[in-house]
């Protein structure tokens, strides 16, 4: 009623300043090749109290940020599984442990050591220890690189951050002499874990049947808000007891992630996860004040550094103790050292209670001023990652076993496949490569996964394959085939260009994330380059030549074709008009019908049915039991089961649909919402249709 009487919501004018703001610089960034998140902090920053002012409404769009953090951190648990994070659980513990532990002691050493109490040396150690999550998971989604051993190594510490801040939001507290106990903080850490329990049991239980069953119901709009409230609810219950509301809604994904309907549940959230992602970032770059920063330059900008480098350097350490070589501890170490969000609510915490952080009267200025130009320059850290990784790994041993051995025998590395990465899609591969007894080699960064493709049974190397020297102990210069299937674009693209300077003759078929990423791979020497996002549409576009008539030997020439056309098609259609020319017009009329057990025509021979005489439809062949019969009589009695090829006219299908229609067909079409009278026409058999 407002809106029509002529008044404006008193925050609509802010909220489209900063989404325009946010929207140039963004497209600005686009054109000089940076990323998207750099745009959305400049534009907070530019638009913000602290720039020129225009938004003033802070308590308005950091509520939208922390949406934009719930919807991240809920897409990404959906991307993973539990299966995923117990293969993570020695990461978790054991590089967040290391990576918090040794961060927190060396920032409050180093400010007692200057004269600050012990209390507040601790609480900043605290602050300066966690990292941006939300940040740094969206950088590694747009790089694709979430899967790679560098991504799994952040987002595994990234989830310790997050456990260990249920404790911390308690400390604060004790620290700051306000009230509370040790029991207090060991009570929520319990309640935190029995929620952590319940999700799990609901994981496997309750949720995927409860999206069966919304699912079932065909209503887009019902399966949204289902998801949204599962997501914002397991957020809010999570909240309730202490926990932050990022790792809720990342145990709510983890729940999704158990049902069949993760891959559709992520492609709903996608475009609301875009839109309150960009307002995180534009309430980060809000928070730098950008007068305080002109005013003490020196002071602000050396904070920074210092914090930068010194978490950069105790991760990339608690990496490589894990085992992992240079490259992605560089990457990792680079990545995470920014300081997180949620250091922003700690440090408002401690500010109640009397504890400023670095122990200086202006340290909650100088702290958010550093955070926040970490912030700014992760985007730019990230591909610095990659290429610092690089130089260390030209200068770094590399340790090389004595002899290949695969259940205690030597592994003769000739003629052999290499298989790089063994992932989910690497697993499967050499599962279905085992029959064929083809000599073959796994490498992989992860030590977890080379453990696993040992205790398979499989020759194993653990290093990075992009290094030449891992590839010449893997006798790349004898292979005959070399399978890439890893995350990181950067890496892979190295990789085949090395393996095929080194090897020639050496068959290279490489998986690629995006469709941008196989004109690059194809140009480093890659023989075969599969998209991920193109395979499964590859797949359906098969399976819709197979309907229209073409053999299987018409359907793997057309897909051959487009794989060497390099997916070109899928840039321009007009490429697959010449498919349409195979297509005859006897073709355009064929169709393949399997009999379902409850359908009319079950039980019925051909002459009782009289297709032709009635529709016009002739029964050009049948499959039963995977036996061809070719031109069935009249005396042919239909059975479930039974694999009909009819030609007629498109409209002579309409016809006799009803045929062929069964009651749980209908089921479905009172479901999609047709009217008890439609459905009863979609129902009723032809009057003259013998009865049963």
């Amino acid at each position: 009623m407002l809106l029509a009487a002529g008044l404006q919501l008193p925050f609509l004018g802010e909220l489209v300043t900063l989404l325009g703001a946010g929207t140039a610089i963004a497209y600005l960034c686009y054109r000089l090749r940076l990323e998207p998140v750099v745009g959305f902090l400049l534009a907070g920053v530019l638009v913000g109290p602290g720039g020129i002012g225009l938004v003033q409404n802070e308590t308005l769009i950091g509520r939208m940020a922390e949406i934009g953090v719930i919807l991240l951190l809920f897409s990404i648990g959906v991307e993973f599984s539990l299966e995923k994070l117990a293969r993570l659980s020695r990461l978790v513990l054991g590089g967040g442990l290391l990576q918090m532990g040794i961060t927190t002691m060396l920032v409050a050493l180093l400010l007692a050591l200057m004269g600050t109490s012990w209390p507040v040396a601790i609480f900043t150690g605290t602050l300066v220890a966690l990292s941006s999550t939300a940040l740094v998971m969206s950088l590694l989604t747009e790089r694709g690189e979430t899967g790679s051993a560098a991504g799994q190594a952040s987002l595994a510490i990234l989830i310790f951050q997050d456990l260990a801040a249920v404790g911390l939001v308690l400390l604060v507290p004790i620290m700051g002499g306000a009230g509370g106990s040790a029991t207090d903080v060991v009570f929520t850490l319990l309640k935190a874990l029995l929620l952590i329990g319940v999700v799990l049991v609901l994981a496997r239980l309750l949720i995927p049947r409860l999206l069966d069953y919304v699912a079932r119901t065909y209503r887009h709009e019902l399966f949204l808000l289902t998801v949204v409230t599962l997501c914002f609810g397991t957020a809010f219950v999570t909240g309730l007891v202490g926990i932050s509301l990022a790792l809720g809604a990342f145990l709510a994904g983890l729940v999704v992630s158990e049902s069949p309907y993760a891959e559709h549940t992520l492609s709903e959230i996608l475009p609301l996860r875009t839109v309150f992602n960009a307002m995180f970032f534009m309430s980060v770059g809000m928070l730098l004040d950008v007068r305080f920063v002109l005013t003490n330059p020196g002071l602000v900008f050396g904070i920074a550094l210092l914090i930068g480098v010194l978490k950069a350097v105790v991760t990339g350490a608690s990496v490589l103790a894990l085992g992992y070589g240079p490259r992605v501890a560089a990457i990792v170490g680079l990545g995470l050292a920014q300081i997180g969000e949620f250091s922003f609510v700690l440090e408002r915490l401690g500010r109640e209670v009397g504890l400023q952080p670095l122990g200086q009267p202006d340290g909650d200025a100088l702290f958010i001023a550093s955070a926040t130009l970490l912030m700014l320059v992760t985007p730019l850290l990230l591909p610095a990652g990659h290429r610092l990784g690089r130089w260390l790994e030209a200068r770094w041993p590399v340790r090389l076993p004595a002899e290949l051995t695969a259940d205690g025998q030597e592994v003769s590395l000739e003629n052999h496949l290499i298989l790089v990465g063994y992932g989910r899609d690497g697993q499967h591969l050499a599962w279905m490569l085992r029959p064929l007894q083809l000599p073959m080699l796994v490498i992989d960064l992860d030590p977890h996964r080379v453990l696993e493709a040992r205790e398979a049974g499989l020759p194993t190397l653990l290093g990075d394959a992009s290094r030449r020297a891992i590839l010449e102990a893997a006798g790349i210069r004898q292979a005959k085939a070399l399978v890439v299937l890893i995350d990181d674009r950067t890496a892979a693209e190295r990789l085949v260009r090395l393996a095929h300077y080194l090897n020639p003759t050496l068959r290279i078929i490489a998986r690629a994330g995006l469709l941008r990423d196989v004109e690059a791979l194809r140009e480093a020497g890659a023989d075969l380059v599969v998209p991920e996002e193109l395979e499964t549409p590859l797949r359906l576009f098969s399976h819709v030549l197979n309907a229209y008539g073409l053999s299987a030997e018409e359907v793997a020439a057309e897909i051959q074709a487009l794989r060497a056309d390099n997916y070109q098609a899928f840039r321009h259609p007009e490429h697959v008009q010449h498919v349409l020319s195979a297509l005859t017009r006897d073709q355009l009329h064929t169709r393949e019908v399997t009999v379902h057990p409850t359908a009319p025509v079950v039980g019925r021979t051909l002459a009782e049915l009289a297709l032709r005489s009635r529709y016009g439809i002739t029964v050009l062949a049948a499959y039963r039991n995977d036996r061809f019969i070719p031109n069935p009589g009249g005396d042919f009695q239909i059975r479930p089961g039974d694999r009909l090829v009819l030609v007629g006219p498109a409209q002579a299908f309409v016809a006799c649909s009803s045929l062929f229609r069964t009651p749980l067909a209908a089921q479905h079409a009172r479901q999609l919402g047709f009217s008890a009278q439609e459905t009863a026409e979609l129902e009723k058999v032809e009057p003259s249709y013998p009865s049963q």
